[in-house]
Order: C-alpha cells, then sequence, then structure tokens
C-alpha cells in the first residue's frame, strides 16, 4: 500500500519539476537576491500612524 502512493509521490513530484523547468522558473535566480538591494521608485509613503499608537490630543 505504501509503494503505490510513495511512487505515485514521486511521479507528481517530477511533474512539478518539468513544469517549472519548461515554464522558465529557473532562468534568473539572482533577480529576486538582487532585487532587495535597490530602492522600488514605485512604493509611495505613507503619514498614517499605526494602529496600535494613540491619537496626541
Amino acid at each position: 500500500m505504501l509503494i503505490p502512493i510513495a511512487i505515485l509521490f514521486v511521479i507528481i513530484g517530477l511533474a512539478v519539476f518539468f513544469w517549472a523547468v519548461r515554464s522558465k522558473q529557473f532562468e534568473d535566480l539572482d533577480k529576486e537576491g538582487f532585487s532587495i538591494l535597490f530602492e522600488d521608485d514605485t512604493a509611495t509613503p505613507t503619514d498614517k500612524k499605526p494602529r496600535h499608537q494613540k491619537n496626541d490630543y
């Protein structure tokens, strides 16, 4: 009973791996690592106070 289930999991894992390779998920592995080093110009700062702070009046 456990051997067919294990074989099924291996087949599913291989299918997911080959799908990821075919859809070029592994093309640029360094992009996300370098993305934290550069400032994002599209982000806009907000002047809202966090919810945990009380009003100052």
